[in-house]
């Protein structure tokens, strides 16, 4: 039985263990944390409609579930040309035959970051998001700033649609709680038009939900540094803040910059189009996925969860279809697109584009129930609970 080993617990990580299991590998998945958390799901935690348990899944509940072999550990070193993994417990594993490498990325660092809480960090800092929004609440009023940021040199790495869902939840809650005029929340990015690559038309809709909440707007200033109390642009000026939270862009892992594997300009893992990692002219035994991966594609591309399962499961087609000295393979390109639920804390907006359409369809009320559905959905269908259903 011939070894895959893989590198990371996420989306990537868990559907290519699961996949390449199911395709009869002997697969040993390596996570620096021992649950796989559901981030879609996580933007309830800071305003209490979620706990943190509610939106992670014990890595060794899915171990059992799929017969993987789990290790809790961090990755310190990766040698591809030498076949060769070192944890950061000092453990070397150099007898596999494929290595997936599905790490994820590392975040920019804007000078003052520390100033900031991230929804799309550490999974812990939703707990600490969730303290300092409880101490605005309790003090009765505030000013609260939310944002994210771009990569230059990769326009797939931009995570905003957490951003503004948390957002409109946080508006939601003050309305609840009858103290919502005495809050002055803006959203801030250095885009001109943020959320751009969702469509004109998500856009249009964007800024009639911000008019009717009464939602202010700071757009199309770089950000200089963060402080304590707010965010300072290029020309100087600043948004004041009682708290900030903010989503940097993505950025290439460190241990992927450090190690000898292809890149793009932003450190992320170069791969073709069947997630293959090609190494001095020819096909390695490398593949990778997932937010850690160069995603190769039309401008407004984005790295999502649907997008690393899709390149997960054609990972364990390709590499079974190798060993049998198939010439098929599966592709992740045709499946790129922008696809997701996003919550306002009452409903949600449907939105979905590729390269024929972009739309944004509202859906007062049901949207809420779906995407908390769709949660529960996530959770039992990586455990094997219940099929998943095609296409999805």
């Amino acid at each position: 039985m011939k070894k895959v080993l893989v590198l990371g617990g996420g989306f990537a990580g868990v559907d290519a263990a699961t996949h390449l299991r199911k395709r009869g590998y002997d697969v040993t998945l390596v996570s620096d944390r021992d649950y796989f958390y559901i981030y879609p799901t996580s933007i309830w935690v800071p305003t209490g409609e979620a706990s943190f348990d509610d939106v992670k899944v014990s890595l060794e509940e899915l171990r059992d579930a799929h017969g993987f072999t789990l290790l809790v550990d961090g990755v310190e070193t990766i040698e591809a040309k030498a076949n060769r993994v070192t944890l950061a417990s000092g453990k070397v594993i150099d007898d596999y035959d494929y290595l997936v490498v599905a790490l994820g990325a590392h975040k920019m660092k804007h000078p003052g970051i520390e100033h900031t809480l991230s929804i799309c960090g550490d999974p812990r800092e939703s707990l600490r998001i969730k303290e300092r929004i409880d101490a605005l609440v309790a003090k009765g009023s505030g000013k609260v700033a939310f944002g994210f940021g771009g990569n230059p040199k990769d326009t797939s790495a931009v995570r905003g649609g957490p951003g503004f869902e948390l957002f409109f939840n946080l508006h939601e809650l003050l309305k609840k709680k009858g103290i919502r005029d005495r809050f002055e929340l803006t959203f801030f990015a250095p885009m001109p038009k943020p959320g751009a690559r969702m469509g004109d038309q998500a856009l249009s809709m964007m800024d009639t939900m911000f008019e009717r909440a009464d939602l202010n707007k700071h757009f199309g200033k770089k950000i200089k540094r963060f402080e304590e109390d707010g965010v300072v642009f290029e020309d100087d000026s600043k948004l004041d803040s009682d708290f900030t939270m903010f989503i940097p862009a993505g950025d290439g892992h460190g241990v992927i910059k450090a190690s000898d594997l292809p890149t793009n300009e932003a450190g992320f893992v170069a791969i073709n189009d069947y997630s293959e990692v090609v190494i001095d002219g020819e096909v390695s035994n490398v593949y990778a996925a997932g937010d850690v991966a160069a995603l190769e594609g039309p401008e407004w591309r984005a790295k999502q969860g649907h997008v690393a399962e899709v390149m997960s499961k054609n990972i364990a087609f390709n590499i079974a279809a190798r060993d049998a000295g198939k010439a098929e393979r599966k592709g992740y390109q045709e499946h790129l697109n922008i696809l997701c639920v996003m919550d306002t804390g009452t409903g949600a907006g449907f939105v979905f584009r590729d390269d024929k359409k972009a739309f944004m369809m509202p859906m007062p009320v049901l949207g809420h129930w779906m995407k908390k559905g769709w949660g529960w959905y996530c959770r039992n269908t990586k455990l094997g609970k219940i099929p998943r259903m095609p296409g999805l």
